[in-house]
């Protein structure tokens, strides 16, 4: 399992090793001791999924305090844009992101902190997204920013959103309960 940097403080890029033979592959993607040797989180006490359709942009979101989460996420089908925005008053990145095509081929995982948003566009007919949460959901505390306003180049033209991602205040105007 290797952890590649990302440009975003606290952001990896999880590349798994991948065991490949004439059967199929095995894949680890998760290995306690490799989070915890870098000082990350260990507990998930939340997994969920989110399967979309081609052209759908899904994001950007976070839920925000007391509820804020660590996430682990994939592509478990299909491929995905995937894009994380650092929203940590005082970081060096504030407002940049960074941005992944996941696969359910490539394997790899994205690990994002809290204090990134996080969102995806679905590239592939349908794609389907795992995550692990370090918190359980709890009502109230969404957030996020809306999907057009931190100079992500979406890799869809009409895309496809929802109405409560619509809404969401552009990153101008954001006013974050995160710091660095």
């Amino acid at each position: 399992m290797e952890f590649r940097e990302t440009g975003i403080a606290g952001c990896h890029l999880v590349v798994p090793t991948v065991h490949a033979d004439d059967r199929g592959v095995l894949v680890k993607t998760y290995l306690e001791s490799a989070f915890a040797d870098r000082g990350l989180p260990t507990h998930f006490p939340e997994q969920f999924y989110s399967r979309s359709r081609q052209g759908v942009v899904r994001g950007l979101h976070v839920q925000l305090p007391p509820a804020a989460q660590d996430k682990l996420v994939c592509c478990i089908a299909g491929e995905v844009f995937d894009v994380v925005v650092d929203l940590r008053a005082g970081s060096p990145t504030y407002g940049r992101h960074a941005s992944f095509s996941l696969t359910a081929e490539n394997w790899q995982l994205v690990y994002i902190p809290v204090g990134l948003a996080h969102g995806f566009a679905a590239v592939s007919e349908q794609a389907t997204m795992g995550y692990l949460a370090t918190a359980e959901y709890a009502p109230g505390t969404d957030g996020g920013i809306r999907w057009d306003s931190a100079g992500v180049d979406w890799p869809v033209e009409a895309p496809l959103v929802s109405a409560r991602d619509a809404g969401l205040p552009p990153l101008a105007e954001y006013r974050t309960p995160f710091t660095a």
